[in-house]
């Protein structure tokens, strides 16, 4: 079960998240469901289309159980099944 405390050891495809923080001004604020991972980028479904942004250098905001948890793009920056498997 994903919880705001186990959230970068599971899957993040299909959770709803928002850039919080970033070093592009111009992203901060871009929300939507992520549809697709790699290891160093999102590819989210917003209103405004599918937009491939980079994990690294942005601040993620996911809301899990009425908790909303903030995680640096560095810290999930590995490959999903890297991430998911423990190895860190």
């Amino acid at each position: 079960m994903i919880t705001a405390e186990n959230i970068t050891s599971h899957e993040l495809i299909g959770l709803n998240t928002e850039i919080v923080q970033s070093t592009n001004p111009q992203v901060i604020g871009l929300n939507g469901r992520i549809i697709n991972e790699t290891k160093s980028m999102f590819t989210i479904s917003t209103e405004n289309g599918t937009k491939s942004i980079a994990k690294v250098g942005n601040s993620w905001k996911f809301s899990v159980e009425n908790k909303e948890t903030v995680f640096k793009g560095s810290k999930i920056a590995k490959r999903p099944f890297d991430r998911i498997g423990g190895r860190k």
